[in-house]
Order: structure tokens, then C-alpha cells, then sequence
């Protein structure tokens, strides 16, 4: 491998590819067609006015080759075919975005993408510090996917994990209480605080948490004789009343023998809640977006308020009113043009990213680079782990955003962030780009042999005929889901022009080039 030539090729096309984005003033093809914001629901009302007390003006709306591409990653943390993302650049329907996005909500792959999500904030990991073991992951992880693959109502959701007992493995949603560093009342109500409520509870005063606390005093784990298998149960000595004070002041009775935990569970899920629905509704937001309209999104408190309270609170009010199906929110998001904005500013505020006035570029997470990766080259990652027992091995069809375990091992997901699953907190995830990251892009032997190896690149080239043009805007439309402009088609030709080059090294060098740019890594 001539590393000089990749990394010559690789400066010379990312300086092309990437120079649109860093215009401001004009509409830029192909990320922006010029059309300016407009409000297509709520939310853009509620930004427009928000941004306007700012004298801030919102970014035009992207391109439909942005729109898609984004769309697809942002939803089922995919990238679309090339076959795909053609018809929908020829389709002249005026709903189409709309129609598109009703389709990507309904594929089995968004249960996919959201589970890994909520694996992240349930901590759902088989070895140390949480050690689930792999029974009790894939029972969990299984009955997280079902219950969004079904859009269970979330307040059902949390009410199952919070009230649940018996065996972590014939009882996937038990886990809730083992998937915790500890089991102490303090570890189970600040897991509790941070999962449902959005909160640090060690930030509370002392009284606030023992309050909570004192909700979670009666839970009991043991063991069975069954290998790794654990309890978890309420005190069967728990005979005498109990008067609980909740979050809010009021006063829980709660009879003898019955589990205090139902009466949080019940404060917690109340329409009048104030922490439930904007917690989720908050993450939502954050996990289209890069970051929450209060950020982090999981420290709610009153001194790090939203940045448009008005939407946090217009959003909290629908998720209630639609007897908390998250599909709905993810759908009025997903509709607004607040979404649907370019990534390239209108405003010289430096903060447009964090007021959403422009959509906010980030990287994507380790999961969904090395699964377009692998699409992009028809190649397979092989996963296995021989800690923890028994052996775990993952079929090599299979998804890595589909990983149920966190401890599986991979050189390229801790490369590039993937979290460790130890506290639940969002900030565990880090996909901020590093330099080992661009080194392992750039120079690494295992993005080498996906591409040199890449029976479908070989396809495409094939299908080409020697017509270097058409294997260009083959390759673009595959990695990048776009044509290639013609600026870029001749700074690609010109670099072979006097060089002794075969199509097959061409190409690769192409791809090479392409993957390691930030149109490829960043979700724009």
C-alpha cells in the first residue's frame, strides 16, 4: 500500500468535497437548493420567534440529497442505497419527505437503531462493573427491542422496568435493578433520577434524596443455583405501613406488604410530572439533533435552562396528549423544517449550531461509520469475545448497531467512542473526531483490505465500461448518496490525467479519498 499516494489523493478531493460547506452567503449545491425557512408545523413557529428576540435568521432548508441521506442516519442509523436515493431525487411529489420519513419510522431497522440507544442509558452490559452476564443481556436487550419494535407507550415502559421482579433472566425487564453499579437505595434511586428523570441526584439536598431513596429501601437480590442467575424481590418481612414524602412534597401511604416502588412509579408517570415527559422528550430531540434543547440532555436542573423553552414545553404537552407514544414526537421533529434546515448558517452567531438555527454538524457514532463501511465494500466485521462465559460469538451479518453487549470487543468502536455502558450517561458516548481515529481512516490495514478486497467496488467498476465519468457518480452516489458536482468530476479526472493509474487503483484510491471526508463522517 502507498500510504503517500492515498494520503496525496485524500487532501486533493477533500478540499473539494468540503469547500461548499464553508461558504455562508449564497445557497450551495448540492447541500442547500435555496429555499428559506418556512414554518411547516409548530416547532418552526416556536423557533422563528425564539431565534427572532436574538435577531438571529434560521438557515434556508437543505437539499433533498441532504435531506435524505441525513433522514436515513438520523432515524435507523443507516446509510440508503444508491438505487434508493435515486428515485427519491426523481420523485417530484411534494409529501415526499413526509412520506419517507412515515416509512423510515416503520422500518424494523428504527427499533434497531433505538435500542442501541437505550441500551446505552440502561447500561445493558455483561461484564464488569455491571456483569449481566450474556443470558441476562440478550433477555434485555430482546425485550428493550420488542417493546419499541411495538411502540409501547413509554410511560407503560418505565413502569415495567421500575416496578418489575423476580429473575434477571426469565424477567428481562428485572435487569433494570442489576444493570446498576451497586444495589444499594443511594446507586438504585440516582440510576433511577438520571434514567427517567433526567437528573444528577447528587446534586439534590440531602433530605430530597433520602426521600427518593427511601422508595427503593425494600429491594432484595440472591442468587439461584442456576449459573449467574440472580433475584431480585421485595423484603417479605416489609409488614408495616409506610408514609413516603414524594419529589413534590406530597405524602404516598403505602399499605403493609405493598411495593413503594409502584407508588413512585405512579408520581413519576403523572401527566403533572415535571421531570418524565420533558426528560424523554428532551433526549429525543438530542439524539436527532447531537445535542438536547437543554444540554447535557441529561441534566435537567433550573440553572441550565432549555434554549427554546416554548418547544421543550410544546413537545411535552404532545407526547402527554398522545398517551406518550414517542413515534409522535419523533414525527413532528422529523416534519419541521427546524429539522430540515441546512447545515450551513445564515447567521454570523457563533452559537447558531446550539440555538438550532442551523442543523448542527457532528460525527457520527462508531456503530454507524463501520456499518456504512461495510455496506459501502459488501464486507462483514467479525465480532467475538471469549470473556465473559460462555464464549460469545456474533453471526457476521449481523449489524454492529444491533451489538447487544457493550463488552464484546472492538478495536474500531472504542476507536471511534462507542461507550463503555458503565453509568448511563449520554456524555459516555464521545464521537468527537481524535487523531487515532484519522490515522486507523487513513492507514490502517483493516480499512485496506474492505476496500481492496470489495467484491461489490469490483461490480461497479465493471458496470462502468471504462467510462471513468459514470464510475465517479457511481462511487459518489454509493458513499456520499449524491452526483458528484462537475467541479469535483474534473478535479478527480485531472489527477489521473498524467498518471499511469489502472481503474481498479483509481477507484480505491477514490474511495479511500471520499470515506475519510468529513461529508462521510459527519452527519450534516
Amino acid at each position: 500500500m502507498k500510504h503517500f499516494r492515498y494520503t496525496i489523493l485524500f487532501s486533493i478531493i477533500t478540499i473539494v468535497i468540503t469547500l461548499p460547506v464553508m461558504a455562508k452567503n449564497n445557497p450551495v449545491h448540492p447541500f442547500e437548493d435555496g429555499k428559506e425557512f418556512t414554518c411547516a408545523n409548530e416547532i418552526d413557529r416556536l423557533l422563528l420567534r425564539s431565534l427572532g428576540k436574538k435577531n438571529i435568521t434560521p438557515a434556508n432548508i437543505c437539499s433533498d440529497e441532504v435531506f435524505f441521506r441525513r433522514v436515513y442516519l438520523d432515524v435507523i442509523g443507516a446509510i440508503p442505497d444508491a438505487k434508493q436515493a435515486k428515485k427519491f431525487l426523481l420523485d417530484s411529489k411534494l409529501n415526499k419527505r413526509e412520506v419517507l420519513i412515515n416509512s423510515l419510522l416503520d422500518d424494523e431497522r428504527f427499533a434497531d437503531y433505538r435500542s442501541q440507544k437505550w441500551c446505552d442509558i440502561l447500561r445493558v452490559k455483561a461484564e464488569f462493573p455491571i456483569n449481566l452476564w450474556p443470558n441476562a443481556v440478550q433477555a434485555y436487550y430482546h425485550w428493550i427491542h420488542a417493546a419499541i419494535e411495538a411502540n409501547m407507550p413509554y410511560d407503560k415502559f418505565a413502569q415495567e422496568l421500575l416496578t418489575s421482579s423476580g429473575s434477571n433472566f426469565r424477567k428481562p425487564q428485572v435487569n433494570f435493578f442489576r444493570a446498576i453499579q451497586g444495589n444499594s437505595p443511594t446507586q438504585i434511586a440516582n440510576a433511577v433520577a438520571l434514567t427517567f428523570m433526567g437528573v444528577r441526584l447528587e446534586k439534590f439536598p440531602p433530605e430530597k434524596r433520602s426521600e427518593i431513596e427511601a422508595f427503593f429501601s425494600q429491594i432484595l437480590y440472591k442468587k439461584t443455583a442456576e449459573w449467574k442467575e440472580e433475584i431480585v424481590y421485595l423484603n417479605p418481612q416489609f409488614y408495616e405501613p409506610m408514609t413516603l414524602k414524594l419529589p413534590d412534597g406530597k405524602m404516598a401511604k403505602i399499605a403493609a406488604g405493598s411495593d413503594p416502588r409502584i407508588a413512585f412509579s405512579d408520581w413519576l408517570t403523572n401527566q403533572q410530572n415535571p421531570y418524565f415527559a420533558k426528560n424523554i422528550t428532551n433526549r429525543i430531540w438530542s439524539w436527532i439533533f447531537g445535542r438536547g434543547l437543554i444540554h447535557e440532555a441529561d441534566d435537567i436542573r433550573g440553572d441550565n435552562p432549555p434554549v427554546h423553552p416554548q418547544i421543550l414545553e410544546f413537545l411535552e404537552k404532545e407526547l402527554v396528549s398522545s398517551n406518550y407514544e414517542l413515534k409522535h414526537i419523533f414525527r413532528l421533529i422529523l416534519n419541521s423544517n427546524t429539522y430540515q434546515q441546512s447545515s450551513i448558517p445564515k447567521s454570523n452567531n457563533a452559537n447558531s449550531g446550539e440555538l438550532f438555527a442551523c442543523y448542527p454538524i457532528r460525527q457520527h457514532g462508531a456503530e454507524v461509520i463501520i456499518d456504512a463501511l461495510s455496506k459501502i465494500t459488501g464486507s462483514q466485521e467479525k465480532y467475538s469475545s471469549p470473556i465473559p462465559e460462555p464464549f460469545t460469538f456474533i453471526p457476521t451479518e449481523q449489524r454492529s448497531i444491533e451489538l447487544a453487549d457493550s463488552s464484546i470487543t472492538s478495536q474500531f468502536l472504542d476507536i471511534f467512542g462507542r461507550p463503555a455502558r458503565d453509568s448511563g450517561l449520554e456524555s459516555e458516548r464521545d464521537n468527537s473526531p481524535t487523531p487515532p481515529q484519522r490515522r486507523h481512516m487513513i492507514n490502517s490495514s483493516h480499512i485496506q483490505k474492505k476496500i481492496n478486497r470489495s467484491k461489490k467496488l469490483r461490480a461497479l467498476i465493471r458496470r462502468s465500461n471504462n467510462d471513468s465519468e459514470l464510475l465517479i457518480k457511481n462511487l459518489y452516489m454509493t458513499i456520499l448518496s449524491r452526483q458528484p458536482t462537475q467541479t469535483e468530476i474534473d478535479a478527480i479526472k485531472n489527477h489521473y490525467q498524467d498518471k499511469k493509474t489502472s481503474t481498479q487503483e483509481a477507484a480505491a484510491d477514490l474511495v479511500w479519498a471520499l470515506i475519510n471526508s468529513k461529508e462521510f463522517l459527519f452527519q450534516h
